[in-house]
C-alpha cells in the first residue's frame, strides 16, 4: 500500500432538524393546545485513532465527509430523530489542522483517542415551547441550526522513540534491518528509501523501542530539495536522534565531515526544536575501513566535526557494534521515561522548547 502522510479533506456536520408548529386535534377536543415537537440534532463528525492503520491513503481519494441531518419535528409531541455521528478512523499520530486558520483541532497520539472535529447543529424548537398564559395557540417554531463545516489538513507524524538522520546511502535502512524485524528496501544507490519505515527493536521480552527511518537528507532540504524534508515532521515526536555518517564513502571526493555538518545545518534551518533534540553520532560502515586505521579514522572525524556527544562506531551490514548501541539507546529511553514520570506535567514538546 502506498504511504500517504498528508491529506486535505472537507467535513460538514449534519444540520439540526426544524421544529414543528402543530396543534392537538382530537374528537371532542376542537381547541387542543400546541403539540409541535423539536427537530433532531445534526450528526457530528469525530476523529478516532486506530493502531491498525498506518497511512492516510483513504483520505487522499475520498475528500468530502458529511454527517446526517437531524429529522424534522412532528405533531403529537414527536421529536425528530438525531442524525447519526460519523467517525473518521486515522492512524495513531495524526494531527488535524484547520486549513484556513492553521489552528490545531486534534492531535491523536494514543490508540482509541477521539476528538470532535465538526459539531452537529442543534434542532429547532417546536411551538410547544412558545405557549404561555397570553399566547395559547403559538404558531412560531424555530429552524434547526446548521452544522459546522470546515476544511481540514491531516498530517501523520509517526510515533517513534528514535529517529535516524543521515545523507542518502548512509546505511539507515540497513541499520533498521539489522536491529529490528523491519525489512525496508536496501540497495546501493541514493534515495532507496522513499517513505518512512518503522521498526520495533526488542531488547528482551519486556523491553523494546520503536525506531523510524526517513528518506535521506541533502543540502537544501529545508528549502525543499530532495525527499527527506517532506518527512522530517516524523521525527518531531522522537526522544532521540541517531545521526548516521558513512565513514567510508565509495566516492573518494566525498568528505564525511562536510556531509555531517550539512545534515546538522539542514536540521537547524528546518526546525529549531528538532535541532535541539538529543542527538548521537553513529559512524557506520567501519567494516570497510582497515582495522589498523579504524581508531585513528574515528578519532580524526570526531575532532574535525567538533563533536563532544556520544559516539558509536558500527557496521550495520555485519552487525558489529550494533548491540552496544541498542542497549545504550534502551537505557537512555528508560531514564528519559523515569524523568518524565517525576515531572508528570511536562510533555516531550515542552522539554524540547
Amino acid at each position: 500500500m502506498k504511504f500517504i502522510d498528508e491529506a486535505l479533506i472537507d467535513v460538514a456536520a449534519g444540520n439540526g432538524g426544524n421544529g414543528c408548529a402543530s396543534f392537538r386535534r382530537e374528537k371532542f377536543i376542537p381547541m387542543g393546545g400546541p403539540d409541535g415537537g423539536d427537530g433532531g440534532r445534526g450528526g457530528s463528525i469525530w476523529a478516532q485513532a486506530d493502531r491498525n492503520l498506518n497511512t492516510l491513503v483513504e483520505y487522499r481519494y475520498t475528500r468530502a465527509f458529511k454527517a446526517k441531518n437531524g429529522e424534522q419535528g412532528r405533531g403529537s409531541d414527536c421529536y425528530g430523530k438525531g442524525g447519526d455521528d460519523l467517525i473518521l478512523k486515522v492512524p495513531v499520530g495524526t494531527v488535524f489542522q484547520d486549513a484556513d486558520s492553521g489552528e490545531v483541532i486534534a492531535d491523536l497520539a494514543k490508540d482509541g483517542q477521539k476528538a470532535l472535529i465538526a459539531k452537529g447543529g442543534k434542532g429547532g424548537l417546536g411551538n410547544l415551547h412558545f405557549k404561555s398564559s397570553t399566547n395559547r395557540a403559538p404558531r412560531q417554531c424555530t429552524s434547526g441550526e446548521p452544522g459546522e463545516e470546515r476544511r481540514l489538513r491531516l498530517e501523520l507524524k509517526v510515533l517513534a522513540d528514535v529517529g535516524l538522520l543521515g545523507m542518502p546511502n548512509a546505511g539507515k535502512s540497513t541499520l533498521i534491518r539489522s536491529i529490528s524485524a523491519a525489512k525496508p528496501k536496501v540497495a546501493d544507490y541514493p534515495f532507496t528509501t522513499l517513505h518512512p519505515n518503522l521498526g520495533v527493536v526488542r531488547v528482551d521480552a519486556d523491553r523494546s523501542f520503536v525506531v523510524a527511518d526517513i528518506p535521506g537528507l541533502i543540502e537544501g532540504a529545508a528549502e525543499g530539495a530532495g525527499l527527506g524534508h517532506q518527512f522530517l515532521r516524523h521525527l518531531a515526536r522522537t526522544r532521540l536522534l541517531l545521526h548516521l555518517v558513512d565513514l567510508a564513502p565509495f566516492d573518494p571526493d566525498t568528505d564525511p565531515v562536510r556531509e555531517a555538518r550539512a545534515i546538522v545545518e539542514e536540521l537547524r534551518k528546518y526546525d529549531e526544536s528538532l535541532y535541539r533534540k538529543p542527538r548521537w553520532l553513529v559512524l557506520n560502515k567501519t567494516d570497510l575501513v582497515p582495522e589498523a586505521e579504524r581508531s585513528a579514522r574515528i578519532a580524526d572525524f570526531v575532532r574535525a566535526f567538533g563533536w563532544d556527544g556520544p559516539v558509536f562506531a558500527i557496521s550495520a551490514i555485519s552487525g558489529e557494534g550494533c548491540q552496544p548501541l541498542v542497549y545504550a539507546i534502551m537505557d537512555d529511553l528508560e531514564q528519559s521515561r523515569r524523568d518524565i514520570e517525576r515531572a508528570p506535567g511536562e510533555t516531550p514538546e515542552e522539554e524540547d522548547a
